[in-house]
């Protein structure tokens, strides 16, 4: 039921990304993070689109991995990498020290304006650290909502012409305004009330659009693990998000009611015993 719902006001399938069908020349579209604006798709920005999702549909096998301090030994590198696509969020680290327990295979990476203006200083002067940090992520899509904030529109059309200079093996994709709100809404009706849903919740609804199977890791918003042991914020730091932003718990509840009722599978513990690895 949950899935038939998503894709009835959502469509992920069509929607999940701009392309030339669903966001033709001339079209005008509202920002989906404010108000107050809108744009008209002009030559210049239609020509950036794919024809049509660029994904062989649907996807059979789909890994959605969060950024959970939950990963940290949990060994599930292997698992997440069995899948036949592999969704990540803001351009984690991916290593070798972080491998064993996150994988290292993606074929989609999501991308916050936000994470290009603080780490790469806007592309304005860091092209080539920028391009050689997202190398780990192979031949991926990097999505990026060029289209939710206005200040996040320069960042993201940025990282498109960064890549075609530099002959890079990654493209990026436009989140579609349209299905990004239509999910807001979605998730809104649910009862979740935040300012803005997070990214990896954006990520699991697509999945469950695109993919067959759907096997989400590291979605934990709690301090502590299941066993009552302290865990980090993030596989690789313990730095807290703004606070107000996201309703985490509340997502978290969405997506464990989802697991219950069998429509995603949600790891939450180690996958592997690493005693019993390291001894083999």
């Amino acid at each position: 039921v949950s899935r038939k719902l998503l894709e009835d006001c959502c469509d992920p399938g069509q929607l999940f990304v701009m392309t030339k069908l669903n966001s033709p020349m001339g079209k005008n579209l509202w920002f989906d993070g404010e108000f107050l604006y809108s744009f008209t798709i002009d030559n210049t920005t239609y020509s950036l689109f794919p024809q049509a999702t660029p994904f062989q549909l649907p996807l059979k096998k789909c890994s959605v991995v969060g950024n959970g301090g939950i990963l940290k030994k949990s060994g599930c590198g292997k698992q997440i990498d069995q899948a036949d696509f592999v969704m990540r969020c803001n351009l984690p680290p991916l290593s070798s020290e972080y491998s064993k327990d996150v994988g290292t295979k993606t074929q989609l990476v999501t991308a916050n304006p936000s994470i290009i203006q603080k780490r790469f200083q806007n592309l304005l002067w860091s092209r080539k650290a920028f391009v050689d940090s997202v190398k780990v992520y192979n031949h991926s899509y990097i999505y990026m909502p060029a289209f939710s904030m206005k200040t996040g529109t320069g960042p993201s059309l940025r990282v498109y012409y960064t890549l075609e200079d530099f002959g890079a093996k990654q493209a990026v994709l436009f989140a579609n305004p349209n299905f990004l709100r239509d999910i807001g809404k979605f998730w809104k009706s649910k009862g979740i009330h935040a300012k803005r849903l997070s990214t990896g919740l954006f990520l699991v609804s697509a999945a469950l659009g695109l993919c067959e199977e759907v096997t989400i890791y590291g979605f934990w918003p709690f301090s502590v693990d299941l066993h009552g042991k302290f865990i980090s914020h993030h596989y690789y730091d313990n730095v807290l998000p703004d606070s107000g932003f996201h309703a985490m718990p509340e997502e978290f509840l969405q997506l464990w009611f989802l697991h219950k009722s069998g429509v995603l599978r949600m790891q939450l513990e180690q996958c592997e015993d690493p005693l019993v690895t390291s001894s083999a």
